[in-house]
């Protein structure tokens, strides 16, 4: 096998505080790697924005990725450009640039280090889908349940629920091998899924 799947629950991920609010690690690699310490390659983490102007944490040598899921959320890059992004829209900027952000959100956050890239994608399964097929294309690849639940199935391992809040790693060893992955939708409603494809 040349890949390897990371399941985490969302009851198994770690919340922390920050001066604008809330944050909650998703996924960090390599996995030993200290965000304070700023020696990841890449992070995957959400936010809850909960005072309505903040300043972001200074980052350089970091591309990052904001996509906003709940709310609506000015941000603005000191001498280079705003952007309003309402749910599911995204901004990428550089980390060393001095950002405020305006608004009370709830926000999806990718950051990379220099050598890798990235970006996010916003999946929805709707009624009219009753299963989805997406090929595995990036180096690592990290689905995040927004809302709702869907079977997931890859390749000949065990169907896996995914639900509100869970997140699923996959890491890639070989890129020149094919690999897909099913979701299944289990409800009615609506499901929303992010998707953060990384390359090295």
């Amino acid at each position: 096998m040349t890949y390897s799947i990371k399941f985490v629950k969302k009851n198994e991920q770690t919340t922390n505080l920050w001066s604008g609010g809330k944050t909650t690690q998703l996924a960090i690699y390599p996995e030993d790697a200290d965000y304070s310490k700023r020696n990841f390659q890449w992070r995957i983490s959400t936010a809850a924005i909960e005072v309505e102007e903040s300043l972001f944490t200074h980052l350089p040598g970091i591309k990052r990725v904001i996509m906003t899921l709940e709310g609506e959320m000015e941000l603005v890059h000191e001498g280079k450009h705003s952007v309003v992004l309402k749910p599911f829209e995204q901004d990428c900027f550089d980390g060393g640039w001095t950002t405020r952000s305006k608004g009370i959100v709830r926000d999806f956050n990718l950051m990379v280090s220099e050598g890798w890239d990235g970006g996010l994608t916003c999946i929805q399964v709707n009624k009219d889908i009753q299963d989805l097929m997406l090929d595995v294309t990036g180096t690592a690849e990290v689905f995040y349940c927004v809302d709702g639940m869907v079977g997931v199935e890859i390749g000949e391992e065990d169907p896996l629920v995914f639900e509100t809040g869970d997140t699923l790693i996959i890491m890639r060893e070989n890129l020149s091998e094919e690999m897909s992955i099913k979701f299944r939708r289990k409800m009615e409603k609506m499901v929303t899924i992010i998707r953060a494809s990384m390359v090295v």
